[in-house]
């Protein structure tokens, strides 16, 4: 179990996946004048640091024997099975020990150059984003878990991504915003779905399988973080496409769009807007 979970866990980090939304509530607004604002309040989870270190310093202490049968269930090992996996395990432990070399090295480079498994590494990622201007509260709950407010406000003459990590080349998105010609505007929200078919999909169902994994160690009820929340965008402009239960409802400043995120969302929110 573990040792399948370790190879997940550096494909998701690897793969862009180190932030997960919690609780939250969001909203965007978008007007013809080119005003916007954008907040997001809630929690942010990091998914690459204290977890995956903790599971790949669990997982290479002991050696587990791991047999199924014609149905890919686990099964008892007999101990020619377990005697065979055993000479296997500790003849590749120098390959093993450069691939976790190679990895965390990655991982660094990915993050940051921060060692994820410094107690210290999600601390140092809370004082980045607190000298980054929008983030008006950062606070560090542990296992990974941060409560944060952010707001902005500007001229949209740009494309817009949030979060975005001081760094942090690897900091995958929760709404993006795209301009393009003919004043329309497309956004979408990967991150606020519990299932997704963007190339972030699994962050959530990775948190599941990484809670297991420790809990399967501790004897603990797992810790789960799933994006659940609400996402709202309010324009004066022209809604040509999305992907709401209700569609757009009357507002003071034009039209809204809202979606109610949580462990049964399966498409990601995403609207497109013309500015006429």
């Amino acid at each position: 179990m573990n040792r399948i979970l370790i190879a997940l866990s550096a494909s998701f980090a690897l793969g862009g996946c180190l932030l997960s939304p919690g609780t939250f509530s969001s909203e965007l607004h978008l007007y013809s004048d080119e005003r916007f604002s954008f907040a997001y309040d809630g929690e942010i989870e990091m998914l690459a640091l204290s977890q995956l270190a903790q599971m790949n310093r669990a997982s290479e202490e002991r050696f587990e024997a791991e047999c199924y049968d014609e149905d890919y269930e686990v099964r008892e090992c007999s101990e020619t099975e377990i005697a065979a996996q055993r000479a296997e395990w500790e003849e590749t432990a120098g390959e093993r020990a450069a691939e976790r070399v190679r990895e965390a090295e990655m991982l660094r480079q990915f993050v940051g150059s921060i060692d994820p498994s410094d107690p210290q590494a999600a601390q140092e990622i809370a004082t980045r984003l607190e000298r980054q201007r929008g983030w008006e509260k950062v606070e560090y709950r542990g296992d990974g878990l941060f409560d944060v407010s952010f707001v902005t406000a500007g001229t949209l003459t740009h494309d817009f991504v949030f979060p975005t990590v001081e760094g942090m080349p690897g900091a995958n998105a929760f709404v993006s915003i795209n301009l393009r010609d003919g004043r329309e505007v497309r956004v979408d929200a990967p991150a606020f779905a519990a299932g997704k078919e963007e190339p972030s999909w699994g962050t959530a169902s990775f948190a599941a399988l990484a809670a297991m994994a420790q809990a399967e160690e501790s004897g603990e009820a797992p810790r789960i973080v799933v994006p659940q929340g609400t996402f709202t965008i309010v324009t004066d402009g022209r809604i040509l496409a999305n992907n709401t239960d209700e569609g757009p409802k009357p507002h003071a400043r034009g039209q809204s769009l809202s979606w109610n995120v949580g462990p049964s969302t399966q498409q990601p929110p995403t609207a497109l807007v013309a500015f006429d």
